[in-house]
């Protein structure tokens, strides 16, 4: 990477905060993609905090499999915090601004709780594969204390890998264009802006989407045709209905996440389809993190059970009024 002239020193040091555009439209669209996201938001943060709620409640639940659960209900927790509450400033107009720093340091958060997502899912993969490939060693192999290593390992790693691309574009010099084309500060929209050669930065990132998203793909990839192949030759066909809903959720989970990140990052050239990348940056965002507490809910009996349990136990501990007695 050339280094920069002192225009480009004088201008990048000029630029001391970006303007986020969001999406186009007039007031109403903008309120309307306010409510949507609010809605979404608010439903999504409850929705996860009752899995992380109902899996601390039930002894029962405290198992590797729930623990991996509730880690990924606490991720999505934050990773709509960390973009969601500012894209609705956006709409509403207030706070269309973010400084140089904030956003480096959003777009840090973001992408590195998202690798670590993909991280979580592959090792989910890899306990129900054990869980139902190898059911008589399943409890030596994977238990609470292992699940918490392998848990600490996903974040630590999601946090290290994109602190290297992190790295690359903290050094690029920005010119006078300072508008960013999305409702939060992502890696595409800011090599659009910036007046160095992004070249490095670039391959770095298609690399390390190739062997993060492909590679734990892959590896899930693997992980579930051997389930599917263990799960074929059940002999009865409520084992193989029990076998299939323990990871069924899970399956539904990963083909969304990963779906819509191959088709974001799997790429080399990020200059066009901005619009098209918002527009799936929003399932991501979202669509993923408010689904996921449901389609685990939907699809466990047991999470099922001990969530009702869990209203029925609180509505029994309110206390009645007098007129109620």
């Amino acid at each position: 990477m050339e280094p920069a002239t002192g225009k480009e020193k004088e201008n990048q040091s000029s630029v001391w905060e970006f303007l986020l555009l969001g999406f186009p439209g007039n007031q109403d669209v903008q309120m309307s993609l306010c409510v949507v996201f609010t809605v979404t938001y608010i439903l999504t943060v409850a929705g996860n905090i009752s899995i992380i709620g109902v899996v601390g409640a039930h002894s029962h639940l405290q198992t590797p499999m729930y623990f991996f659960l509730s880690s990924l209900s606490f991720l999505e927790i934050w990773y709509t915090t960390a973009c969601i509450p500012k894209a609705i400033a956006v709409f509403l107009g207030k706070s269309r601004t973010i400084s140089f720093a904030s956003c480096i340091l959003q777009g840090y958060i973001v992408f590195s709780l998202g690798c670590t997502e993909f991280f979580l899912l592959t090792v989910m993969a890899y306990d129900r594969y054990l869980a139902i490939c190898y059911p008589l060693h399943y409890s030596t192999i994977m238990n609470n204390t292992r699940s918490a290593q392998l848990a600490f390992v996903c974040w630590v790693a999601g946090f290290l890998v994109i602190s290297v691309p992190t790295s690359i574009i903290v050094r690029l010099s920005f010119c006078d264009s300072y508008a960013i084309n999305h409702f939060f500060c992502g890696a595409d929209s800011l090599i659009l802006l910036s007046c160095s050669d992004t070249s490095l930065f670039q391959w770095v990132t298609f690399i390390m989407a190739m062997i993060v998203i492909l590679g734990s793909f892959l590896i899930t990839l693997v992980s579930y045709s051997y389930i599917i192949s263990t799960i074929v030759k059940i002999p009865s066909a409520q084992g193989r209905q029990k076998a299939f809903s323990t990871c069924s959720a899970h399956f539904m989970v990963v083909i969304i996440w990963y779906g819509s990140n191959i088709f974001l990052y799997v790429r080399y050239s990020k200059q066009n389809a901005l619009d098209i990348s918002k527009i799936v940056n929003t399932l991501g965002f979202i669509m993923t993190p408010l689904l996921n507490p449901f389609i685990y809910t939907l699809r466990n009996k047991e999470v099922k059970e001990a969530l009702w349990k869990l209203l029925t136990s609180a509505r029994v501990r309110v206390p009645l009024g007098p007129g109620q007695l």
